[in-house]
C-alpha cells in the first residue's frame, strides 16, 4: 500500500513538473531572447559612437546596462540549470522505478513460463484435472490451465510496454542531460563576456576621473538643454489645459478648447498596460539621479525614460489622442506632444516626423523615426498628469 502511494506520488510529481518545466523553459528562453537583443542594441551603439572622447559618461551608463542584463542572464542560467537538475532526478527515479517494475514482471514471467513447460503435455494436464477431489476443484484446475496462455501473452505485452516506455524516459532524461550541458555552456561563456564589460567599466571610469573640470562643463551644457526642454514642455502644457497661448505681453488668449473626458478616462484605465513606444533597453530613467563617477555631481533630473533602440526604428504612439504640437530642442532634435484628455505623452530625439499639429492618431500609429545624436540613437518618452510628470515605467507594460 505504502510503495502504491509513493508511486502515484511520483507519477503525481513528474506530470506537475513536466508542465511546470515546459513553461518555465519557455519562460527562459523569451527572457534570454530579450536580454540578447538589448545587448546587441546597445553592443551596436558604443561600436557606432564616433563622438566617444565626449560622450564618455553616456557609454558608461551604457555599459553598465549591458553588466546589468550580462548578470540577469547568468542568474537566469542558474535558475535553468537547478530546474533541468530537478527534472533530471525526477526522471532518473521514474526510470529506476519503471525497471524494478520491469524486473517483477520478467520474474512473474520466467515462473509462467517454466510452469507452461512443466504441464505442456495435454495428457497430463487431464490427469490432473481428472485428479480433482471434487468437480469444483476440477473447474478451478481448467481454469488455470485456460488462462496460463493468455496471462503469458499479457504479461509479455506488459513488458515490452513498459520497456518502451523506459526507452522514452531514457531518451528523455538524455536530451535534459545534454539541454543542462549547453545552458552550463552558455553561462560560462556569458560571464566571460561580463568580465570585458566591468573592465571596459572600469577604463572609462579611469578616463572620466582624469578631468573632472572638463566634464563638469559638459554636464552643465546638459543642463541647459534639460532645462530648456522641460520649460518647453511645461508652456506647452499649460496652454493645452489653459485652452490658449501666451502672448507677446506674456497674457494667454484663451480659446476654449473642451478637454475630452472620455478619452482622459480611457487612458487612465490603462495605467501599467500601455504598449511601449519602442522596443529596447531602458537606459536612463524617471527622476532625480547623481554622476556614476563623482557621486556628489546631482545630474539633470530626468522627467521620462530613454530608451535605446536600433538605427531606423519607428516610434509608437501609446494611445489614441490628438497632436498639439511638434517643436525642435537643442540635444533632443524633433519632439511630438500628445494629448489624451488631461494627459499627455512626449516623444522626443526624432530625426523624421510624419504627424502635424492637429493630427488624431491611434494606438500604435507611427510618428517617426528615432534620430541618432551624438552616437547614441535614443527615444527620450514622458508621460505627463495635467502638469506634473509621471514616471512612464509604471505606465507602460512590464
Amino acid at each position: 500500500m505504502k510503495n502504491l502511494k509513493l508511486i502515484t506520488i511520483l507519477i503525481f510529481l513528474l506530470a506537475v513538473t513536466a508542465g511546470a518545466s515546459a513553461q518555465s523553459a519557455k519562460e527562459y528562453e523569451q527572457k534570454k531572447a530579450r536580454l540578447e537583443r538589448e545587448i546587441a542594441i546597445i553592443d551596436r551603439q558604443l561600436a557606432e559612437n564616433s563622438s566617444r572622447s565626449t560622450s564618455l559618461m553616456a557609454d558608461l551608463f551604457l555599459i553598465r546596462k549591458n553588466v546589468a542584463n550580462r548578470k540577469e542572464l547568468v542568474a537566469e542560467s542558474d535558475r535553468q540549470i537547478k530546474r533541468l537538475n530537478d527534472q533530471i532526478n525526477l526522471t532518473q527515479r521514474e526510470i529506476n522505478r519503471k525497471q524494478a517494475r520491469i524486473d517483477t514482471l520478467s520474474a512473474h514471467y520466467s515462473k509462467l513460463v517454466v510452469s507452461a513447460y512443466k504441464n505442456r503435455d495435454a495428457r497430463v494436464w487431464y490427469m490432473y484435472m481428472f485428479a480433482s477431489d471434487n468437480l469444483g476443484q476440477a473447474f478451478r484446475r481448467f481454469g488455470y490451465f485456460r488462462n496460463l496462455s493468455s496471462q503469458l501473452n499479457q504479461d509479455a505485452q506488459r513488458i515490452r510496454e513498459e520497456k518502451a516506455r523506459l526507452e522514452e524516459e531514457k531518451v528523455k532524461l538524455d536530451a535534459m542531460k545534454a539541454e543542462a550541458q549547453a545552458v552550463r555552456k552558455e553561462r560560462a561563456a556569458e560571464l566571460d563576456r561580463l568580465a570585458k564589460e566591468e573592465r571596459k567599466a572600469d577604463n572609462v571610469v579611469k578616463q572620466l576621473r582624469k578631468d573632472r573640470k572638463k566634464y563638469q562643463n559638459q554636464l552643465a551644457a546638459k543642463k541647459k538643454e534639460v532645462n530648456a526642454l522641460n520649460r518647453a514642455i511645461e508652456r506647452l502644457i499649460s496652454e493645452a489645459v489653459s485652452g490658449g497661448k501666451k502672448s507677446s505681453t506674456g497674457k494667454i488668449s484663451k480659446t476654449h478648447v473642451p478637454v475630452d473626458m472620455k478619452l482622459d478616462a480611457e487612458f487612465s484605465k490603462n495605467k501599467g498596460k500601455l504598449p511601449w513606444p519602442v522596443d529596447g533597453p531602458v537606459v536612463g530613467r524617471f527622476g532625480k539621479h547623481y554622476h556614476p563617477v563623482y557621486k556628489n555631481l546631482e545630474l539633470p533630473p530626468n522627467n521620462g525614460v530613454d530608451v535605446a533602440v536600433a538605427k531606423g526604428s519607428k516610434v509608437q504612439a501609446v494611445f489614441e489622442g490628438v497632436v498639439k504640437q511638434v517643436i525642435a530642442m537643442p540635444g533632443y532634435n524633433q519632439c511630438v506632444l500628445l494629448q489624451h484628455g488631461n494627459y499627455f505623452t512626449f516623444y522626443c530625439k526624432l530625426g523624421n516626423v510624419s504627424v502635424k499639429a492637429g493630427d488624431k492618431v491611434r494606438t500604435g500609429q507611427a510618428l517617426g523615426v528615432i534620430d541618432t545624436i551624438n552616437g547614441q540613437t535614443q527615444l527620450h518618452f514622458e508621460v505627463w498628469q495635467g502638469t506634473k510628470p509621471q514616471n512612464p515605467e509604471l505606465w507602460l507594460r512590464k
